[in-house]
């Protein structure tokens, strides 16, 4: 799983966010890479209908209806979105919602990939059976320096720790990959997958670097 959240970088502003994710569908189709782009919230519409997977980078623990300002993951799923990201570490949000939403999520069976900064928040979430367990040291996120190398025990160890917990659920390796060679370590020690985001979105060229995340994954 290559997951690409987008934040809020000028980047992919406006209609640069289509460039993007037709760029992601052709790598996606070339490697047969599962590959997932969570775009900043108000751009979800435009590329909703895409052949890879579109994620929300935040839901809410609210009700549709009279509810203001709220991102509802029932209205996503109209919407044609696969799930979101929760808890992500520019976001964070209560244990409490992370319970209620990872369920809500289930239910409309919807992806849930529940963020976390270390090993034991890793292994107390992936007891609710996300779908990924996505752990990100905050101090490595857009550092330019991989997790898989600056902290690679930590990878062993969430992964362990998630296996323990459930087969189901897998784990996503994220902060400060910028390179292949990050993406191939990471699988070393254990992930899954990926989460990224500067790495790939503020890249000169997008097809370059995203091919070789991809080459790295297969």
């Amino acid at each position: 799983m290559f997951v690409i959240n987008c934040k809020n970088y000028e980047e992919i502003s406006g209609e640069k966010i289509v460039k993007f994710v037709k760029t992601a569908e052709k790598i996606s189709k070339k490697f047969k890479v599962k590959i997932a782009i969570a775009p900043p919230q108000h751009l979800i519409g435009v590329v909703a209908n895409s052949s890879i997977q579109i994620l929300a980078q935040h839901i809410d623990d609210s009700k549709i209806g009279s509810t203001t300002g709220f991102i509802i993951p029932e209205l996503l799923k109209n919407s044609k979105v696969s799930g979101s990201l929760i808890n992500h570490s520019e976001h964070r949000i209560s244990s409490k919602e992370i319970k209620k939403l990872v369920l809500k999520l289930k239910e409309l069976k919807m992806i849930s990939i529940v963020c976390v900064k270390d090993v034991a928040e890793a292994k107390k979430y992936a007891k609710l059976e996300p779908d990924y367990i996505a752990i990100e040291p905050p101090e490595l996120i857009g550092s330019g320096k991989a997790v898989s190398k600056e902290k690679p025990e930590l990878i062993t160890k969430a992964a362990m720790a998630v296996k323990s917990a459930n087969n189901k659920t897998k784990l996503l390796c994220g902060a400060g990959i910028v390179s292949g060679e990050d993406v191939s370590k990471a699988s070393e020690l254990g992930s899954k997958g990926i989460l990224v985001a500067s790495g790939i979105v503020k890249a000169k060229n997008w097809d370059k670097i995203m091919t070789e995340f991809a080459k790295s994954m297969v």
